[in-house]
């Protein structure tokens, strides 16, 4: 018999976080360098001009990422780690402060807590495939 997998209520949560958080990062990039490039280029300009065609994937991998995590695919979560990672470099060459990009790693952190919150039923970690 095959246990059928449980999910933590607070890895549920985060996760869902994620996924809109993705969701909204990805419509904003996508938007603001779609619509009005010009007002991206103001708030950076120290960016270099394939900055913003970046981060827009490096959105759309996060929010990747945070769906397949929901359905416990392992990858998911290295996935995750390295575009975050990828998206704090990118952000430091637009012009964004250093800790301000560091701070967006704490992400990780939190998505490897709530990964290990839980007994052993519920414990996202030992669930993922």
């Amino acid at each position: 018999m095959v246990q059928e997998k449980q999910r933590h209520g607070c890895l549920t949560a985060w996760l869902v976080l994620l996924i809109i958080g993705g969701a909204l990062s990805l419509l904003a990039t996508a938007l603001g360098y779609l619509v009005d490039p010009q007002l991206m280029r103001e708030a950076f300009p120290d960016a270099p001009g394939w900055a913003f065609p970046a981060m827009a994937v490096l959105s759309l991998l996060g929010l990747v990422f945070a769906i397949a995590l929901f359905t416990w695919k392992k990858w998911a979560f290295w996935g995750y780690v390295l575009s975050s990672i990828a998206g704090a470099i990118v952000s430091v060459l637009m012009g964004a402060p250093v800790w301000q990009s560091l701070l967006g790693l704490a992400g990780i952190v939190v998505l490897y807590a709530v990964l290990q919150i839980g007994g052993k039923e519920k414990k996202g970690w030992s669930q993922l495939e």
